[in-house]
Protein backbone atom coordinates (compact mmCIF):
# COMPACT_ATOMS: atom_id res chain seq x y z
CA UNK A 1 0.00 0.00 0.00
CA UNK A 2 1.48 3.45 -0.65
CA UNK A 3 1.60 6.42 1.96
CA UNK A 4 -1.25 8.04 0.51
CA UNK A 5 -3.35 4.69 1.04
CA UNK A 6 -2.67 4.67 4.52
CA UNK A 7 -3.36 7.99 5.39
CA UNK A 8 -6.66 7.97 3.50
CA UNK A 9 -7.42 4.78 5.77
CA UNK A 10 -6.25 6.05 8.85
CA UNK A 11 -6.44 9.82 8.57
CA UNK A 12 -2.82 10.55 9.50
CA UNK A 13 -1.15 12.98 6.99
CA UNK A 14 1.86 11.55 5.03
CA UNK A 15 3.77 14.00 6.46
CA UNK A 16 2.76 12.69 9.75
CA UNK A 17 3.53 8.95 8.41
CA UNK A 18 7.09 9.89 7.69
CA UNK A 19 7.30 11.57 10.81
CA UNK A 20 6.91 8.54 12.51
CA UNK A 21 9.15 6.29 10.54
CA UNK A 22 11.88 9.13 11.43
CA UNK A 23 10.80 7.97 15.28
CA UNK A 24 10.99 4.51 14.62
CA UNK A 25 7.45 3.98 15.65
CA UNK A 26 6.63 2.71 12.33
CA UNK A 27 8.68 0.82 9.69
CA UNK A 28 7.12 0.09 6.36
CA UNK A 29 8.91 -2.11 3.84
CA UNK A 30 10.57 -0.50 0.39
CA UNK A 31 9.89 -1.85 -2.73
CA UNK A 32 12.50 -2.08 -5.59
CA UNK A 33 11.73 1.60 -6.46
CA UNK A 34 12.78 3.00 -2.81
CA UNK A 35 8.88 4.09 -2.32
CA UNK A 36 6.92 3.14 0.99
CA UNK A 37 5.36 -0.15 1.44
CA UNK A 38 2.74 -0.37 3.91
CA UNK A 39 0.44 -3.05 4.99
CA UNK A 40 -2.65 -3.50 7.13
CA UNK A 41 -0.73 -3.92 9.87
CA UNK A 42 1.29 -0.68 9.61
CA UNK A 43 -1.65 1.31 9.07
CA UNK A 44 -2.93 -0.20 12.26
CA UNK A 45 0.43 0.60 14.33
CA UNK A 46 -0.10 4.02 12.52
CA UNK A 47 -3.61 4.48 14.70
CA UNK A 48 -2.21 3.14 17.61
CA UNK A 49 0.71 5.94 17.52
CA UNK A 50 -1.96 8.62 17.10
CA UNK A 51 -3.90 7.25 19.64
CA UNK A 52 -0.91 7.16 22.23
CA UNK A 53 -0.03 10.67 21.28
CA UNK A 54 -3.39 11.75 21.83
CA UNK A 55 -3.45 10.39 24.93
CA UNK A 56 -0.40 12.69 25.79
CA UNK A 57 2.70 10.18 25.67
CA UNK A 58 6.01 10.98 23.86
CA UNK A 59 7.43 9.09 20.88
CA UNK A 60 10.13 8.27 23.23
CA UNK A 61 7.96 6.86 25.84
CA UNK A 62 5.64 5.17 22.91
CA UNK A 63 8.93 3.72 21.19
CA UNK A 64 8.92 1.76 24.17
CA UNK A 65 5.32 0.62 25.17
CA UNK A 66 4.04 0.24 21.42
CA UNK A 67 5.15 -3.24 21.39
CA UNK A 68 3.28 -4.09 24.58
CA UNK A 69 -0.36 -3.30 23.27
CA UNK A 70 -3.18 -4.99 21.29
CA UNK A 71 -6.63 -4.24 20.35
CA UNK A 72 -9.99 -4.76 22.39
CA UNK A 73 -13.01 -4.22 21.90
CA UNK A 74 -12.12 -1.17 19.84
CA UNK A 75 -9.82 -0.15 22.07
CA UNK A 76 -5.82 -0.14 23.45
CA UNK A 77 -5.52 -2.70 25.90
CA UNK A 78 -2.05 -3.15 27.76
CA UNK A 79 -0.48 -6.96 27.49
CA UNK A 80 2.60 -6.41 29.72
CA UNK A 81 2.75 -5.18 33.46
CA UNK A 82 5.83 -2.60 32.94
CA UNK A 83 3.37 -1.36 30.39
CA UNK A 84 0.94 -0.77 33.12
CA UNK A 85 3.10 0.41 35.84
CA UNK A 86 4.65 2.88 33.00
CA UNK A 87 1.05 4.22 31.94
CA UNK A 88 0.17 4.62 35.68
CA UNK A 89 3.58 7.09 36.51
CA UNK A 90 2.53 8.55 32.74
CA UNK A 91 -0.77 8.83 34.44
CA UNK A 92 -0.21 10.65 37.46
CA UNK A 93 2.28 13.05 36.32
CA UNK A 94 -0.32 14.04 33.61
CA UNK A 95 -2.22 14.51 36.59
CA UNK A 96 0.35 16.45 38.63
CA UNK A 97 0.80 18.71 35.18
CA UNK A 98 -3.13 19.54 35.73
CA UNK A 99 -3.27 20.15 39.14
CA UNK A 100 -0.20 22.85 38.83
CA UNK A 101 -1.67 24.58 35.60
CA UNK A 102 -5.16 24.81 37.87
CA UNK A 103 -3.25 26.60 40.36
CA UNK A 104 -1.75 28.80 37.66
CA UNK A 105 -4.92 29.11 36.07
CA UNK A 106 -6.69 30.38 39.00
CA UNK A 107 -3.88 32.30 40.03
CA UNK A 108 -4.34 34.40 36.91
CA UNK A 109 -8.01 35.04 37.27
CA UNK A 110 -7.03 36.62 40.88
CA UNK A 111 -5.02 39.04 39.28
CA UNK A 112 -7.49 39.63 36.77
CA UNK A 113 -10.70 40.09 38.64
CA UNK A 114 -8.39 41.97 41.36
CA UNK A 115 -7.02 44.35 38.12
CA UNK A 116 -10.22 44.58 36.12
CA UNK A 117 -12.26 46.92 38.14
CA UNK A 118 -9.68 49.36 38.96
CA UNK A 119 -7.92 49.00 35.69
CA UNK A 120 -11.20 50.08 34.19
CA UNK A 121 -12.64 52.55 36.92
CA UNK A 122 -9.35 55.66 36.61
CA UNK A 123 -10.28 55.31 32.58
CA UNK A 124 -13.87 55.64 32.74
CA UNK A 125 -13.65 58.30 35.15
CA UNK A 126 -11.27 60.03 32.88
CA UNK A 127 -13.57 59.49 30.21
CA UNK A 128 -16.82 60.60 31.72
CA UNK A 129 -15.32 63.88 33.33
CA UNK A 130 -15.94 66.40 30.66
CA UNK A 131 -12.18 68.48 30.26
CA UNK A 132 -12.25 72.03 32.03
CA UNK A 133 -12.06 75.15 30.22
CA UNK A 134 -10.50 77.72 31.31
Amino acid sequence: MRISEVSEQTGISPRLLRYYEEQGLLVPDRNSSGYRDYTPTDAEVARRVRQLLDAGLSTAAIRTVLPCFTERAGRLAPICEETIADLKREQARIENSIEALTVSRDAIAGVISAGAPAAAGPHRAAEQTPPSHR
